[in-house]
Protein backbone atom coordinates (compact mmCIF):
# COMPACT_ATOMS: atom_id res chain seq x y z
CA UNK A 1 0.00 0.00 0.00
CA UNK A 2 1.39 3.35 -1.03
CA UNK A 3 -1.28 5.43 0.01
CA UNK A 4 -4.88 5.34 0.82
CA UNK A 5 -8.00 7.74 -0.21
CA UNK A 6 -9.52 9.35 2.49
CA UNK A 7 -12.74 11.98 1.69
CA UNK A 8 -10.49 14.37 4.97
CA UNK A 9 -7.02 14.08 3.71
CA UNK A 10 -6.00 17.79 3.68
CA UNK A 11 -7.45 18.64 7.35
CA UNK A 12 -5.22 19.21 10.08
CA UNK A 13 -6.57 15.92 12.22
CA UNK A 14 -8.23 12.65 11.06
CA UNK A 15 -9.64 9.93 12.88
CA UNK A 16 -9.65 6.57 10.89
CA UNK A 17 -12.48 3.78 11.62
CA UNK A 18 -13.98 0.93 9.99
CA UNK A 19 -11.97 -0.92 7.68
CA UNK A 20 -9.24 1.40 7.83
CA UNK A 21 -8.22 0.86 10.74
CA UNK A 22 -8.49 -2.69 10.58
CA UNK A 23 -6.24 -2.94 7.84
CA UNK A 24 -3.92 -0.58 9.12
CA UNK A 25 -3.64 -1.53 12.87
CA UNK A 26 -4.53 -5.70 12.48
CA UNK A 27 -2.74 -6.10 9.04
CA UNK A 28 -0.17 -3.65 8.41
CA UNK A 29 0.82 -3.50 12.26
CA UNK A 30 0.85 0.31 12.51
CA UNK A 31 1.91 2.12 15.67
CA UNK A 32 2.18 5.10 17.34
CA UNK A 33 4.62 7.16 15.79
CA UNK A 34 4.17 5.56 12.26
CA UNK A 35 3.55 7.56 9.05
CA UNK A 36 0.58 7.38 6.89
CA UNK A 37 0.81 8.56 2.83
CA UNK A 38 -2.79 9.79 1.99
CA UNK A 39 -4.76 11.49 -1.23
CA UNK A 40 -8.17 13.47 -1.18
CA UNK A 41 -9.91 12.14 -4.59
CA UNK A 42 -10.90 15.73 -5.30
CA UNK A 43 -7.23 16.61 -5.25
CA UNK A 44 -5.46 13.76 -6.30
CA UNK A 45 -2.45 15.07 -6.95
CA UNK A 46 -1.68 16.54 -3.38
CA UNK A 47 0.03 13.77 -1.07
CA UNK A 48 -0.52 14.58 2.59
CA UNK A 49 1.53 13.42 4.77
CA UNK A 50 0.44 12.32 8.54
CA UNK A 51 1.69 10.43 11.76
CA UNK A 52 -0.19 8.23 14.24
CA UNK A 53 -0.51 10.19 17.21
CA UNK A 54 -2.25 7.12 19.87
CA UNK A 55 -4.26 4.68 18.69
CA UNK A 56 -7.87 3.76 20.64
CA UNK A 57 -9.77 0.33 20.30
CA UNK A 58 -11.60 1.84 17.37
CA UNK A 59 -9.77 4.55 16.02
CA UNK A 60 -6.30 5.82 14.72
CA UNK A 61 -5.85 9.31 15.15
CA UNK A 62 -3.80 10.86 12.96
CA UNK A 63 -2.02 14.38 12.93
CA UNK A 64 -1.33 16.09 9.42
CA UNK A 65 3.04 16.60 9.23
CA UNK A 66 3.26 17.79 5.27
CA UNK A 67 1.42 18.03 2.22
CA UNK A 68 3.21 18.55 -1.23
CA UNK A 69 1.78 18.48 -5.30
CA UNK A 70 3.10 14.84 -5.68
CA UNK A 71 1.80 13.56 -9.57
CA UNK A 72 2.65 9.82 -10.35
CA UNK A 73 1.48 9.47 -14.00
CA UNK A 74 1.78 6.95 -16.68
CA UNK A 75 4.72 7.60 -18.91
CA UNK A 76 2.82 7.68 -21.68
CA UNK A 77 -1.15 8.24 -22.98
CA UNK A 78 -2.85 5.05 -24.36
CA UNK A 79 -6.66 4.88 -25.10
CA UNK A 80 -8.21 1.91 -25.44
CA UNK A 81 -11.41 1.17 -27.20
CA UNK A 82 -12.45 -2.78 -25.95
CA UNK A 83 -15.32 -4.46 -27.19
CA UNK A 84 -17.06 -5.46 -24.73
CA UNK A 85 -15.98 -9.10 -23.34
CA UNK A 86 -17.97 -10.43 -19.29
CA UNK A 87 -17.49 -7.87 -16.77
CA UNK A 88 -15.92 -10.75 -14.99
CA UNK A 89 -12.97 -10.54 -17.53
CA UNK A 90 -12.46 -7.06 -17.75
CA UNK A 91 -12.47 -6.85 -13.47
CA UNK A 92 -9.79 -9.32 -13.78
CA UNK A 93 -7.48 -7.53 -16.13
CA UNK A 94 -8.57 -3.91 -14.82
CA UNK A 95 -5.84 -3.63 -12.20
CA UNK A 96 -2.95 -4.69 -14.34
CA UNK A 97 -4.07 -2.39 -17.10
CA UNK A 98 -4.08 0.26 -14.57
CA UNK A 99 -0.93 0.02 -13.71
CA UNK A 100 0.70 -0.70 -16.73
CA UNK A 101 -0.67 3.10 -17.25
CA UNK A 102 -3.60 2.85 -19.86
CA UNK A 103 -4.88 6.51 -19.62
CA UNK A 104 -8.53 5.70 -21.11
CA UNK A 105 -10.78 2.30 -22.04
CA UNK A 106 -14.05 3.16 -23.93
CA UNK A 107 -15.98 0.00 -23.78
CA UNK A 108 -17.88 -0.75 -26.90
CA UNK A 109 -20.89 -3.14 -27.87
CA UNK A 110 -19.25 -4.79 -30.91
CA UNK A 111 -21.27 -7.33 -32.97
CA UNK A 112 -19.93 -10.42 -30.91
CA UNK A 113 -20.65 -8.61 -27.80
CA UNK A 114 -23.26 -10.36 -25.63
CA UNK A 115 -25.56 -7.40 -25.10
CA UNK A 116 -26.48 -8.68 -21.71
CA UNK A 117 -22.95 -7.90 -20.89
CA UNK A 118 -22.81 -4.53 -19.07
CA UNK A 119 -19.53 -3.20 -17.35
CA UNK A 120 -20.54 -1.52 -14.22
CA UNK A 121 -18.56 1.80 -14.42
CA UNK A 122 -18.85 2.40 -10.42
CA UNK A 123 -17.33 -1.16 -9.48
CA UNK A 124 -14.64 -0.41 -12.22
CA UNK A 125 -14.24 2.68 -10.20
CA UNK A 126 -13.76 1.15 -7.21
CA UNK A 127 -10.93 -1.40 -8.22
CA UNK A 128 -9.06 1.49 -9.69
CA UNK A 129 -8.80 3.08 -6.34
CA UNK A 130 -7.58 0.06 -4.69
CA UNK A 131 -5.29 -0.52 -7.78
CA UNK A 132 -3.86 3.14 -7.47
CA UNK A 133 -3.79 2.94 -3.51
CA UNK A 134 -1.54 -0.46 -4.24
CA UNK A 135 0.58 0.79 -7.29
CA UNK A 136 0.97 4.63 -6.59
CA UNK A 137 -0.31 5.47 -9.58
CA UNK A 138 -1.90 9.31 -8.75
CA UNK A 139 -4.66 9.92 -11.82
CA UNK A 140 -7.73 8.03 -12.40
CA UNK A 141 -8.07 6.36 -15.50
CA UNK A 142 -11.03 7.66 -17.63
CA UNK A 143 -14.32 5.41 -18.79
CA UNK A 144 -16.58 5.54 -21.66
CA UNK A 145 -19.27 3.45 -23.17
CA UNK A 146 -20.03 3.03 -26.82
CA UNK A 147 -23.65 1.49 -28.50
CA UNK A 148 -21.57 0.40 -31.63
CA UNK A 149 -18.65 0.91 -33.49
CA UNK A 150 -19.57 3.11 -35.61
CA UNK A 151 -20.34 5.83 -32.87
CA UNK A 152 -16.97 5.18 -31.69
CA UNK A 153 -14.96 5.29 -34.87
CA UNK A 154 -16.89 8.84 -35.57
CA UNK A 155 -15.49 10.11 -32.56
CA UNK A 156 -11.56 8.09 -32.90
CA UNK A 157 -11.20 7.92 -37.31
CA UNK A 158 -7.53 7.68 -36.71
CA UNK A 159 -7.57 4.53 -33.91
CA UNK A 160 -5.16 1.94 -34.85
CA UNK A 161 -6.87 -2.21 -34.42
CA UNK A 162 -5.38 -4.84 -33.54
CA UNK A 163 -6.57 -7.76 -35.57
CA UNK A 164 -5.28 -11.06 -37.27
CA UNK A 165 -2.93 -10.46 -40.46
CA UNK A 166 -1.87 -7.33 -39.36
CA UNK A 167 1.93 -5.63 -39.45
CA UNK A 168 3.60 -6.85 -36.48
CA UNK A 169 3.57 -4.20 -33.82
CA UNK A 170 7.49 -2.98 -33.73
CA UNK A 171 8.79 -1.70 -30.45
CA UNK A 172 9.16 2.15 -32.58
CA UNK A 173 5.15 2.41 -32.42
CA UNK A 174 3.97 5.24 -30.75
CA UNK A 175 0.02 5.91 -31.45
CA UNK A 176 -2.83 7.17 -28.42
CA UNK A 177 -6.06 5.03 -29.64
CA UNK A 178 -6.27 1.40 -30.18
CA UNK A 179 -9.52 -1.08 -30.61
CA UNK A 180 -9.20 -4.27 -29.61
CA UNK A 181 -12.13 -6.95 -30.34
CA UNK A 182 -13.75 -9.09 -27.86
CA UNK A 183 -13.61 -12.93 -27.96
CA UNK A 184 -14.67 -14.57 -31.70
CA UNK A 185 -12.76 -10.93 -33.32
CA UNK A 186 -14.99 -8.31 -35.29
CA UNK A 187 -17.60 -9.46 -37.59
CA UNK A 188 -17.48 -8.77 -41.33
CA UNK A 189 -19.53 -6.15 -41.12
CA UNK A 190 -17.04 -4.37 -38.42
CA UNK A 191 -14.10 -5.64 -40.92
CA UNK A 192 -15.80 -3.35 -43.55
CA UNK A 193 -15.74 -0.55 -41.26
CA UNK A 194 -12.03 -1.19 -40.55
CA UNK A 195 -10.78 -1.37 -43.54
CA UNK A 196 -9.17 2.00 -44.14
CA UNK A 197 -7.54 1.78 -40.47
CA UNK A 198 -4.34 0.70 -39.83
CA UNK A 199 -4.30 -3.04 -38.51
CA UNK A 200 -1.41 -4.45 -36.37
CA UNK A 201 -0.94 -7.37 -34.54
CA UNK A 202 1.67 -9.27 -32.05
CA UNK A 203 4.45 -11.53 -32.56
CA UNK A 204 2.96 -14.86 -31.81
CA UNK A 205 1.64 -17.95 -33.44
CA UNK A 206 -1.16 -18.38 -30.65
CA UNK A 207 -4.68 -16.86 -30.47
CA UNK A 208 -5.17 -14.27 -27.79
CA UNK A 209 -7.95 -13.69 -25.94
CA UNK A 210 -9.26 -10.14 -25.50
CA UNK A 211 -8.26 -9.48 -22.41
CA UNK A 212 -4.38 -10.66 -23.03
CA UNK A 213 -4.60 -8.47 -26.36
CA UNK A 214 -5.59 -5.75 -23.89
CA UNK A 215 -2.73 -6.33 -21.77
CA UNK A 216 -0.20 -7.28 -24.37
CA UNK A 217 -0.43 -3.77 -26.05
CA UNK A 218 -0.49 -1.87 -23.90
CA UNK A 219 2.80 -2.87 -22.61
CA UNK A 220 3.79 -3.11 -25.68
CA UNK A 221 3.11 0.51 -26.08
CA UNK A 222 3.37 2.02 -23.01
CA UNK A 223 6.65 0.05 -20.97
Amino acid sequence: MIFLYHEDAGLEQIRLRGDVYKYLVKVRRHGTGDTIALRNEKEPSALYTYTITHITPRELHLELISQAKKEVLPPKKLHVGWCIIDPKSIEKALPSLNEIGVSKISFIYCKRSQKNFKPDLQRLFRILKSSNQQCGRSDFMEFALYKNLEDFLADFPNVKVFDFGGKPLGNEANFEDVLIGCEGGFSQEEKQLLQSKEVFSLSTPFVLRSETAALAVASKLIL
